[in-house]
């Protein structure tokens, strides 16, 4: 069973906390991991993009010029795709359907996969000990523990004051315990997370 070293907010160790193997001592399975996270950003699409075709673009109702003898090629619109600010051709559309299913129980495994390949990434708080929003303190603590890079901050529940701290710090992302995803947990180079938010994982995706 892995165990995680805690710390408290002035960066001295303060214990440690076993891990679940069902979640943080896996094989990872890479290849389910990819497929989760290729939904994930697939889901992600909006779908709105959108070019003009040639009945669509505005002007080039009139013939440009005569058929013959300009010695030019003959035109007739503005419209044409072949003309600067023409149409385009088979252009994209808006499109609303880039939605991928995936079984509940190939969601989980993706999700125990990559907690079990950033398991060495992980930096156990006791708690965060904030009166109030300070993006100094959080970035000087942060440093303090080594935490460099791209940082995840996990948490058990809504936490004005932290999220607020750490939004202003280039690198630092805050999310919920219940809304992990392996994007973000392979995305970043160090993840922050207390004991509380540890059982909410474990209780969630074990």
């Amino acid at each position: 069973m892995p165990t995680l070293k805690l710390i408290d907010f002035s960066g001295n160790a303060a214990g440690d906390r076993a891990l679940s193997d069902a979640v943080f001592a896996i094989e990872p399975n890479t290849h389910v991991m990819h497929l989760h996270l290729v939904r994930q950003m697939a889901n992600w699409r909006a779908g709105t993009h959108s070019t003009l075709t040639r009945s669509e673009v505005s002007g080039g109702g009139k013939k440009p010029w005569k058929q013959k003898g300009t010695g030019r090629a003959r035109a007739g619109s503005s419209r044409s795709p072949l003309w600067r600010h023409g149409g385009v051709v088979f252009g994209p559309k808006p499109f609303n359907n880039y939605t991928k299913a995936m079984p509940r129980k190939m969601r989980r495994l993706a999700l125990r996969s990559a907690l079990s390949a950033k398991v060495n990434d992980l930096i156990g708080l006791t708690e965060w000990k904030l009166e109030a929003p300070s993006t100094k303190t959080v970035a000087s603590f942060l440093t303090k523990i080594g935490a460099t890079g791209k940082v995840l901050i996990i948490l058990d529940a809504v936490n004005e004051v932290v999220t607020k701290s750490a939004r202003n710090i280039a690198g630092v992302t805050v999310i919920l315990a219940q809304n992990l995803n392996v994007k973000d947990l392979l995305n970043h180079d160090k993840i922050v997370v207390t004991p509380a938010a540890l059982q909410r994982i474990e209780e969630v995706f074990a």
